[in-house]
């Protein structure tokens, strides 16, 4: 218990639920997940976009690993390479949001998608998705070490935090989006500006984590 103590006395929470935050953020951004989660649950039902969600959340698990494993040793030996990934992090974000500014606003729903595919598989199938996609290293590599909340803390124990977070984030932002999926695809049908307003919110947060990684210290 004493050693309980002494971790929470070590954390730096603002930093924990600005990480928070902008999980959630990201996660209700329109990207290829949510929006195929969304499918799922309107064509499937909500057991079916459930399914695919836990197996999206649970891929994290993976690139979380080699994210704690790899980046935790260049951390221990270097503060320059350190500050390189920093910088590395800092300008993939404003890539990703000057991308997201150049592609197209609207939100399409293939609502005619009728995989007869049972839970287990699309568990397997948001599983895979998520762990065969490169860009989810990356984007971990660019999001999670600029957000190490303690001076004290093993950072791969860190690491697992964040990215226990994050998947909780997912899990949340996805879950309702497979709940809620037939009220959410009737708002997005109705209010056309939805998805722009959504994209810039996107935007928002990748700039806004952007320079607080550059301003960040170790």
């Amino acid at each position: 218990m004493h050693s309980l103590f002494l971790f929470l006395e070590t954390v730096n929470y603002p930093i924990l639920i600005g990480f928070l935050v902008s999980s959630l953020a990201l996660a209700i951004s329109p990207g290829p997940d949510n929006i195929f989660v969304l499918t799922q649950s309107i064509s499937n039902g909500t057991k079916s976009g459930l399914a695919t969600v836990f197996g999206l959340v649970s891929g994290c698990l993976v690139h979380t690993t080699l994210l704690a494993f790899g980046v935790s040793e260049i951390i221990k030996r270097s503060d320059a390479l350190f500050f390189a990934i920093k910088l590395f992090g800092a300008l993939y974000l404003l890539y990703l949001a000057y991308q997201v500014y150049r592609s197209d606003a609207s939100i399409l729903l293939d609502k005619e998608n009728k995989p007869t595919k049972t839970p287990v598989k699309l568990f397997w199938t948001g599983f895979t998705m998520n762990v065969l996609n490169p860009k989810v290293t990356i984007f971990f590599l660019a999001f999670f070490p600029g957000f190490l909340f303690s001076e004290e803390l093993n950072t791969v124990i860190q690491f697992y935090i964040l990215g226990l977070l994050f998947m909780l984030s997912a899990l949340i932002v996805f879950g309702a989006i497979a709940v809620l999926a037939g009220k959410i695809s009737k708002y997005l049908t109705r209010h056309n500006k939805a998805g722009l307003y959504l994209k810039w919110v996107q935007i928002v947060v990748f700039v806004g984590i952007a320079i607080y990684l550059f301003l960040s210290d170790k």
